[in-house]
């Protein structure tokens, strides 16, 4: 099956996108890469000053060190290495549903669109330029935490409810039928992002089961009514979580942000 994959730069699904293009490299024809800058998402400064007004202070250190520190850094295991590694053509992109994508797409002749950790929606045209549509690795028990920092909100539940979920893409965030779902059992005082990585680490197989029912005709598609969305956290909730001694990020997260270690 011909994949084109589309993710971002992060510490967060650096090993995950690794591992999956290492285990699927004859099948992976095209990688999309977003751009964290694009003029939809606005400038860095917009965008920081945009998160510290919704979330305040405590967002900012686990965006910076598991966005802005891994793409400043150019670290050898960030996308473009990975696709040079393994000579598959590379992407950048602002907006996944304009020409110049569709155009790339279409050369590429893709079965299915993989999505893993990407911040951009898919339009009905997009998805439609793959026979199979799309599938999306989720770090979330759908349909519950839907949205761009699950593991935040699993973070604060009581206990802590961690999963990933593997569904179809449709044009609505987070919102389409479910084919693979795994719980996740992780160790008390694990970081957000620690569980962030995790996760993605564990949707990898789930994903390749997802791909391989879907070649063989016989993936499940279990409907699920989405619950309310979970945007980028209020500052009331990171202070709950700060109460409770509850962390987005360590100083072993920053060290892997640093190394590029994907045996965390």
């Amino acid at each position: 099956m011909r994949i084109a994959l589309f993710t971002l730069d992060s510490a967060i699904s650096a090993a995950a996108v690794a591992a999956f293009v290492a285990a699927h490299a004859a099948e992976v024809v095209l990688i999309g890469r977003s751009l964290p800058f694009r003029p939809a998402a606005g400038g860095p400064l917009r965008q920081a000053w945009r998160h510290l007004r919704r979330s305040g202070p405590r967002l900012l250190p686990y965006l910076w060190v598991n966005y802005a520190l891994p793409r400043a850094l150019g670290r050898r295991h960030g996308i473009k290495a990975v696709a040079a590694a393994h000579g598959i053509p590379l992407l950048d992109l602002a907006d996944v549903n304009d020409q110049a994508t569709a155009a790339a797409i279409r050369a590429a002749r893709p079965d299915v669109l993989v999505s893993c950790h990407f911040d951009q929606i898919f339009s009905a045209a997009t998805l439609a330029l793959a026979p199979h549509g799309g599938i999306n690795l989720h770090p979330s028990l759908l349909p519950r935490h839907r949205g761009p920092v699950p593991a935040i909100w699993a973070l604060a539940e009581e206990p802590p409810a961690f999963g990933v979920t593997i569904h179809r893409l449709v044009p609505r965030i987070d919102a389409g039928a479910i084919l693979a779902q795994r719980g996740l059992d992780l160790p008390p005082g694990t970081t957000a992002s620690a569980a962030a990585r995790a996760l993605h680490r564990a949707g990898v197989p789930l994903l390749t089961q997802a791909l391989a029912a879907l070649s063989a005709g016989t993936a499940p598609s279990l409907a699920a009514e989405p619950l309310p969305y979970c945007p980028f956290p209020p500052a009331t909730l990171l202070r709950s979580l700060a109460a409770r001694r509850r962390r987005l990020v360590d100083a072993a997260d920053l060290r892997i942000a640093l190394s590029g270690d994907q045996n965390d």
